[in-house]
This record gives structure tokens, sequence and C-alpha cells, in this order.
């Protein structure tokens, strides 16, 4: 199905019978992990196996924003490391990915998420992150389209300003790393299924694909949203993720007007200007576990009654099209970073929920190492499983719902 399609990476590889580390999942982390095995450690003999297409879940299903404003000091690194990447990587691949630090505008709407905002910028400065609070005069003078008055249900009393975030084209970032994938010899196998794992002295032997036996010494499973189901196929292993949609869409071309990233927790809602001229914005998540991809009339209704209630000029706009994507949420929002577990050399990448995106080259970056030495960085200890076992939940849930406005 894939192998007589012409690919911008190169033409496929041969699915060989060996390979010394197998990827399952073709997004951004899968991909990432896999480019940066070959360019920091030499690791080149690699398999990236996707069973429909690289980009099909997370990476292809989100609004592309990136920042790093988030609030534990456990994220706030990781996330400023890979905001720092991003233009580093559009040189390094030779591919223009797109980013667009415009700065991201987090409003508040009360005097509590006031207080909770001071506490997010003082860790984030704290850390040498650019992260400030305005007031809403100058949220008005940033965004002129917004509403300050006291007309809005939850009228905007101030925003964090985090100047360094932006956006970025996702399927360029997915491009350009399949492409330098493909330079340093690694193998895209798009259109394959993983059907089971071995193990031999409680180690990670062998992959089973659709199209036959892989062996390999080291595993990752950076499959996102499935990354669970396929752990509990695989292994048995049960994981504590539940799987949600989160739905976006994008308006009619638009000149431009909102030239920052705008985001409400209160009215969960984010939005942000395309190079196209459209808004694209998107919603909280739908309150139940599933696993499809489709759109409801429900959040078209919320989305415009939300971005119309902060900016008032949108009355009227068209969406033109809508979409849905899953994110994996773990109970504390943040990710499961895993090795070695239930049997050697099986790695897991999961749980990012909202972040997957962001943190894509940073952590791929990480889990190369980690698989490369076995050995897990540093920064990424904080997001090991045992954490729930432990009862030592991270707390950046407060960090995206001004509670205080919607009871």
């Amino acid at each position: 199905m894939f192998s007589s399609r012409k690919r911008l990476w190169g033409p496929p590889a041969p699915l060989k019978p060996a390979y010394d580390a197998v990827i399952v999942g073709g997004g951004l982390h899968g991909l990432a992990t896999a480019y940066f095995l070959a360019r920091d450690h030499g690791l080149r003999d690699v398999a990236v196996i996707e069973q429909r297409y690289i980009g099909f879940g997370g990476a292809g299903r989100n609004t592309a924003i990136v920042r790093a404003n988030q609030r534990t000091q456990e994220n706030l690194p990781l996330y400023k490391e890979g905001l720092d990447l991003w233009p580093v990587l559009t040189r390094e691949l030779d591919f223009n990915l797109m980013f667009h630090n415009c700065g991201n505008l987090n409003l508040v709407h009360s005097e509590a998420a006031l207080k909770a905002a001071r506490l997010n910028v003082a860790s984030a400065q704290f850390l040498g992150i650019d992260s400030r609070l305005i007031d809403a005069e100058e949220c008005r003078r940033r965004v002129p389209a917004l509403d300050i008055s006291e007309r809005p249900r939850h009228p905007i009393r101030g925003a964090m300003y985090h100047p360094p975030g932006g956006i970025l084209r996702h399927d360029a970032v997915v491009w350009g790393l399949a492409k330098g994938c493909a330079r340093h010899g690694i193998h895209i196998h798009q259109g394959t299924a993983v059907n089971g794992l071995g193990t031999t002295d409680g180690r990670v032997a062998w992959v089973d694909t659709d199209r036959g036996r892989i062996r390999t010494p080291r595993v990752l499973n950076a499959t996102g949203a499935y990354a669970a189901g396929l752990s509990h196929r695989l292994l048995g292993q049960r994981l504590p993720v539940s799987v949600l949609t989160i739905q976006a869409m994008v308006t009619q071309p638009l000149k431009p007007l909102l030239d920052h990233v705008v985001s409400s927790g209160a009215y969960h809602v984010y939005a942000n200007q395309t190079l196209k001229g459209e808004i694209a914005t998107g919603a909280h998540m739908d309150p139940w576990p599933n696993y499809t991809t489709g759109t409801t009339a429900r959040y078209i209704k919320h989305q415009a009654e939300a971005l119309t209630e902060l900016m008032p000029c949108l009355a009227g706009v068209r969406f033109m099209r809508a979409w849905g994507g899953l994110a994996d949420m773990t109970p504390d929002m943040a990710p499961i970073i895993e090795g070695h577990r239930p049997v050697e050399n099986y790695y897991l990448d999961c749980g990012w929920g909202y972040f997957g995106f962001k943190s894509s080259a940073v952590t791929g970056r990480y889990m190369a190492r980690y698989m490369a030495t076995g050995e897990c960085p540093e920064i990424l200890e904080p997001f090991a499983l045992k954490r729930f076992q432990e009862h030592r939940l991270m707390g950046e849930t407060a960090a995206l719902v001004d509670y205080s406005a919607n009871n």
C-alpha cells in the first residue's frame, strides 16, 4: 500500500530481520527518538514501525502551539529546552519548520487566577524562562481585538505573557524529522502493525509484525493515545492513562488581527492565526474516554461562543473545517517515561495529554540517550511510572483551568 508511493524522504526500505532498535509509532516522539539515536549515539540500524502513516495520530491533529510556561519544577526545564531546540532543528534538518515565536497570552479572569499566575510566573523566572504578568490594558495593547470590558461573563483581569512561545507547523516537523532519519539510514516502515513482543531471560528479544518477525534488543512504545492499549496487549501491562478526544477547528481566512497565541482556562479555549489567515482554535477535552476523532455540534457552538466573548469582532465568521485528536491523559497530566518495565529494554513514552507536540523534539533527544545507555537521564526521572504507586502525583493540572471562574 505504501511501498509503491514516492515519499518525500526517499524510497521505502526493505524490512530487515533484525535491527539494533525498534521504535513503534511514527509520530513526532518516535521519529525524534530515532533521529537522535543516529545523530547523537551512532545507532543507525533502527526501524520506525507505523501501522498507518507517519504523523497519523496526534502529530497531525493539533493546533501547533509551543510554549515553556508550565507550572512545575519538573516540567519547566524540559519545555524550556524543547522551545530552544526548534530553531536549532530548523537549521540542522535544513527544513523550514515554520517556527514563529509570536508569544503566548494566557488570560486570567479572577483574583484567584491572578494569584496562581503570579506563582507560575515566579517559577518560570526562577528557572530563567521569560514569563511576565501583565494587566488587562496591556493585553488589549498586544491584541486590540480583545474585549477587556465588564461585558464578558468572565472579564479579563490580566494574562501571563510568555514572549518565547508561539506556533510551529506540525506536519513540517514530521516531514523534517523523517528526512533527517532517512539521511542517517534509519528505516521507516509505514503500513506495518506490531502484533507481539518476545522476551528471552526477561529481556526484549524480538517484535512480531504483520510482515514478519524482527529481532531486536530494545523497543520503544511511542504510540501516543494507543500506547496504553498496545502495552497491555503486548505485555499485560496496565497504565493509568485515559484517552480523550480534543476537538479543534479553523475559520475562514481573515486579515491579520491576532499576532499572539491567546488562551483562556475559564473559557476552555485557545486560538492563534495561521499564515493563511485562519483562526485556529481548540477546546477542552471531551469529558468521556473514547477513541473517536469525530467532531460535534456541541464544541462548534462552544468555540463560537467563547471566541466571540473574548473577541467580539469574530462574530459572524465562519468555521471552515473541524477535526478531533486523541489525548492520552494521566491523572496528573504529566507523561509516563519508563524503561525496563515490565521487561528489560522495553521503553515507554506516553501520557503527554495536551503537551505531546511541544515536548516531542526534546523528549526524543533524551529518550535516545535512555535507549542508547540504558540509564534514565535525570531530567526524565520525575516522570517514572512508580510515582503513581508512591502517590507522588505532579501538580501540573492547576495551571490549566481557572476553576474559580467556573464555580
